[in-house]
Parts: structure tokens; C-alpha cells; sequence
């Protein structure tokens, strides 16, 4: 992969472009004004899905690098340049004569598990039990093993160390891939006695390993995945997704299931355009990797509690990502794998005729309570009010207010109230602990972390620093004085992804101000708006800082007037009265 594609996976068109443009959603797309024209009329188009932009009063377009071109005024390795900064990817590790940078660091992580792949799947073939339980158990054919990679890691502790440092591997680069760790005083495999199953990304690189016990009686947790590395991150991780892109494709949708078993299962009875997220909590990466090739995702998890609130986070992700998120319910106590081996055609039936993921959360809570009650109808509309809320499509949400105040036998003004309140409650709670910040002794250094966390999680608003007058920014502490810098030097890098190298040593209080702004800035606040509390917040810094000269100076003058030093009170009050002007300008 090349720097350009690594920049294109770590952001949306839409992120990029909503720096320079207010975007508003129209069905699949955003549209805004044309940053180019004078227009009334949104003519400016964004397609996450194409990840293009359109500007119709201009005839302009083209893809994130061509926009940071046109409006940045730089070439496209300028652009890059911008974008990578963004993304937190280092163009270095990608030029010819890095210079043994990362990108080495990644090749040889890549050619150590590419080694233990081999080896774990010869491993497979020279242990009976291991065999039989993959054969026989697990009802797997000898081809699915191969095509998936599965292999089984000996019990001896050190075997995979042994064969990599025959083969030339340092265990250093073992580490590295997350193949071996430090216990009792030496390095040891990662994996032992348990089945493993490459972690492979979509064009077929290994990245890691999820390993598996053999027996229930056997100790530790039923599985195991390698540690977050510089190749594996489990947020972004699409598992099977290298062996499903073309029958998703072809499809036109993907299956999202649970286990990793469970994508194997099903890819083997032919159903290929099936794909695992590690656990039931789908990202925003998962959803943007799988929106490259669908927009219709249908979740197959389980249908207990942690299976509802795994759809109730899913159907938030979706919406912002304008993709189509539906429920594949399959019979009770029944998962994928069982459900294949048993009885397929209640699989085919399942996956094609799916649930909108909002209907079955109806039907959930409908079952969940007593609608007859007074207090079963609050309890109902409460649950979904907010799942209602997050609906971006005005006709949408309107049908829903139908479909809610039906069931709860209530009026839909009823319904509309409730989500009123609720919208509007949820702004004013972030309004108040907005206000309620500074309120911890009204210091300096409350307002210092509530416009350094501006200025770090929104780069949009580094903007104003270029004009704003920082004479007056005096920071209480090394730490906020090194994030200003940084961010004042870095006006276009997104912080919110990852903790840029040159912030490694404050990254704790750096994560403090991002969680600051979250629950500050990021819901209710819209960009004008927090351009305008920047301001309030410079004013308020620069009134403090008046405010501490002032003092500062009386002090001073009190200190030479009993000193009898007539000449520096003089001179004492000829800065404060300066000092005044300045404050009243």
C-alpha cells in the first residue's frame, strides 16, 4: 500500500472537506455552498461512497487531494503533505531511502507472520488432536483450512521462537508482529495449545493471529488475538473481509457475524460474502472499510442484551456513515455455524429477509415492556426516542413518530414533544457543563484547557489563531504551552485519530483535552458557534491576564513605596497605567 491509499483509509472525503465547507446530508451524499462561487443555492456535492466531490456552479471535481489542492493553493505533493498530517501517516516511511523507518519495521513484522502462518499450518497437519478437532469437530474441509490459513501452535513454549530463530527472525521483529512475548525471565510464543486463524487485511496480508482452546477443560479464555501492533488494529480489523470483497460485491450486501468460526462456516457452505468484527462493537473504520464495496450491511448477532445494545451503537455509526443497517434474526439459540451444519436453507431464509435495524429494535422493546401501563409507554418511548432522534431523514423520522405513538397508543404530538425535550435537554446539559467548567475557582487554567481543547480536537479553528492577537497567551503550565505551540505550527493535522510523535510526552493530558471537548464541544456546537466561543475564550484569557499584571504590578509598587524608592514607583506606575490603557483598548 502506498502513501496515498494508507492517507485515502484513514480519512472520509466528507471529514476533509467539512474543514472548508458546511455540509448538510441529502440522502446518500452531503451537500454544501460552493466554497468557489457566490451561490444561495447548495450546488457543492460530496459522495462518501465515491469518495468525490462535485461542484456544479464551477465544473471542478475530483477526489480529497484535488479539494486540499484547490482550496490550499499547493500542488498534489503539496496536498499530500497536508492530508498525511491529518491522517498521522508519515510520509518518510514511505519515500525511497527512508532510511530504514517504519516502513522496514513493517516488512519485517509482515515476513515474520508470514513465516509463523507456514509454520502453524505444518504444526496442524503433524498433531493428531489439533487435526481432529479442526476435521472433525469443527466439520471443516481440508481446503477451507488452507484457504483461511489455519494452523495450531504446540504447547512446548518456545516452539514458534525456535523455527523463526532458525530461519533468521530476530526476536525483536517477533515482538514486533506480536509472536512473542517476555515471561518468567525469557521470551516465550505468543500462542500455545490452541488452534490459531490468521488476522488477514483485505488484500490477503497476514497482520495476526486469533488462537482458540482446543477443549473446555483446557486454561485461560476461550480465545486469544495478538496485542495492538504496528501492523494489527482491532478497531479497524474486517475479519474474512480479504476472502468476501467479490461476493459481497456481487451480492450487493454483506453479513456481519460474531465469531471468526462463523465467517469459515458460512464461506465454506458458500455463502462468501460474510465478514466478523472483533466483538459485537462495530467502528467507523470497520463501517467506512465495508461502505467501499456495500451499503447494505446486515448485523447477525446474538439476540440477547449485549446483542441489542450492539445494534442500538451500530445504527449511530450507520447513520453517520449513510449506509443501510438491517438485522438478520436466526432461530432461537442458534449461531451461524450451528445453524450451517444443521440446516442451511434456515441460513439462506435468514440472510434474506432481514429486519431494518430500527423495526427490530421496536420490536424488541415492545416485548421488553408493558405498553399497556402508563409507565411501560414512558419507559418504551424513552427507549427509542434517541435511536428516533439520530434519524437524519426528515420523512423517516416522521414515519417513526407514527409508528411509536401507534404502538404506545399516544398522540404523535406526544411523541414530538418527547423528542424535543430530549434533543433539546441534551444540548442545554452540554451547554451547562460548558458554563460549569471554568465555575472550578473561575481560574486562568480552566479557560486555557477549554480553548487549547478547541484548538486540538477541531483544526478549523486554528484558523483564527492566524489573525487573533496571543500576545496574551500565557500558559500556566510547559505542557499547555507545548500543545499551543504545536497546534499553532500545525494549523491542518487531526489530532482526534492519533497522538502526533511530537505530543508523545504530554499525550495524557492531550486525551484529557480531546474527552474536554467531546463532552464540551461536539454535540450541539456547530462550527460558527465554536469559532465564536474561541473568541469568548481569548477575551476571557486576555481579561485574566490583565487582571494578573495588575496585581502583579500593585504588589511591585507596595514592595518599592516601602522601600522608599521613589524613582521605580514611578516607574512602577507609569507601566500600570500603561498596563490600563492596553486592558480598555
Amino acid at each position: 500500500m502506498d502513501a496515498v491509499e494508507e492517507v485515502k483509509q484513514r480519512l472520509s472525503i466528507e471529514d476533509v472537506v467539512a474543514e472548508y465547507v458546511e455540509l448538510k446530508r441529502s440522502g446518500r451524499n452531503f451537500k454544501g455552498l460552493s466554497p468557489f462561487t457566490s451561490e444561495r443555492t447548495p450546488s457543492f456535492i460530496v459522495s462518501p461512497e465515491k469518495q468525490i466531490w462535485h461542484d456544479f456552479s464551477s465544473g471542478r471535481g475530483g477526489d480529497m487531494f484535488s479539494f486540499i489542492m484547490e482550496m490550499e493553493g499547493v500542488d498534489f505533493r503539496g496536498s499530500l503533505e497536508i492530508l498525511a498530517r491529518r491522517a498521522g501517516v508519515d510520509l518518510s516511511l514511505y519515500d525511497k531511502g527512508d532510511g530504514g523507518g517504519m516502513r522496514k519495521k513493517k516488512d519485517a513484522a509482515q515476513a515474520a507472520l508470514t513465516m509463523a502462518v507456514r509454520y502453524y499450518q505444518q504444526s496442524l497437519l503433524h498433531s493428531p488432536s489439533a487435526l481432529s478437532y479442526v476435521t472433525d469437530t469443527r466439520a471443516l474441509r481440508r481446503q477451507t483450512i488452507a484457504d483461511f490459513g489455519i494452523g495450531y501452535a504446540p504447547n512446548t513454549g518456545t516452539a514458534l521462537v525456535d523455527a523463526l530463530t532458525k530461519k533468521g527472525v530476530s526476536v525483536h521483529d517477533m515482538k514486533l508482529a506480536g509472536l512473542a512475548n517476555d515471561r518468567y525471565g525469557k521470551v516465550n510464543d505468543m500462542f500455545r495449545g490452541r488452534i490459531v486463524i490468521p488476522l488477514y487485511d483485505a488484500q490477503g496480508n497476514p497482520l495476526g493471529f486469533t488462537a482458540r482452546i482446543l477443549h473446555k477443560e483446557d486454561s485461560g479464555p476461550k480465545y486469544i488475538n495478538t496485542p495492538q501492533t504496528i501492523l494489527y488494529d482491532k478497531s479497524r480489523h474486517v475479519f474474512g473481509l480479504h476472502a468476501a470483497k467479490e461476493a459481497i460485491r456481487t451480492s450487493g450486501f454483506v453479513v456481519i457475524v460474531e465469531g471468526n468460526m462463523d465467517v469459515i462456516s458460512t464461506h465454506q457452505a458458500g455463502y462468501k460474502n460474510v465478514v466478523a468484527t472483533a466483538g459485537t462493537a462495530m467502528t467507523g473504520f470497520q463501517i467506512k472499510a465495508l461502505q467501499r464495496l456495500t451499503t447494505d450491511i446486515r448485523l447477525c448477532f446474538d439476540q440477547d442484551a449485549a446483542g441489542v445494545a450492539a445494534a442500538e451503537r451500530a445504527i449511530d455509526v450507520a447513520q453517520a456513515a449513510g449506509v443501510q443497517l438491517s438485522i438478520v434474526s436466526l432461530p432461537e439459540g442458534k449461531d451461524p455455524d450451528e445453524l450451517i451444519q444443521k440446516n442451511v436453507a434456515l441460513w439462506e431464509e435468514a440472510i434474506h429477509s432481514p429486519v431494518y435495524a430500527v423495526d427490530w429494535l421496536i420490536d424488541r422493546y415492545k416485548e421488553q415492556f408493558d405498553i399497556t401501563s402508563a409507565s411501560g409507554k414512558r419507559k418504551f418511548s424513552d427507549a427509542l426516542a434517541h435511536i428516533v432522534n439520530s434519524l437524519h431523514d426528515s420523512v423517516e423520522k416522521d414515519h417513526y413518530i407514527k409508528v411509536l405513538a401507534e404502538i404506545a397508543g399516544v398522540s404523535e404530538s406526544a411523541i414530538k414533544t418527547k423528542l424535543a425535550v430530549m434533543a433539546s435537554g441534551e444540548k442545554a446539559s452540554l451547554k451547562k457543563r460548558k458554563n460549569d467548567a471554568p465555575t472550578l475557582g473561575h481560574d486562568q487554567e480552566a479557560y486555557q484547557d477549554q480553548l487549547l481543547s478547541l484548538l486540538v480536537m477541531f483544526p478549523i479553528t486554528r484558523r483564527f489563531l492566524e489573525t487573533a492577537d496571543t500576545t496574551y497567551f500565557v500558559f500556566s503550565t510547559p505542557e499547555r504551552q507545548r500543545v499551543f505551540e504545536y497546534v499553532s505550527q500545525n494549523p491542518h493535522v487531526t489530532i482526534t485519530d492519533s497522538i502526533p510523535d511530537d505530543l508523545k510526552d504530554v499525550e495524557d493530558y492531550v486525551k484529557i483535552l480531546l474527552l474536554k471537548a467531546e463532552e464540551l464541544y461536539a454535540v450541539g456546537f456547530d462550527a460558527n458557534e465554536r469559532l465564536r466561543e474561541l473568541q469568548d475564550l481569548i477575551e476571557k484569557l486576555k481579561s485574566k491576564y490583565f487582571v494578573s499584571q495588575r496585581q502583579l504590578l500593585s504588589a511591585q509598587i507596595k514592595q518599592a513605596e516601602e522601600a522608599g524608592d521613589e524613582e521605580k514607583v514611578n516607574t512602577l506606575l507609569e507601566q500600570f497605567n500603561q498596563l490600563l490603557k492596553k486592558g480598555q483598548s
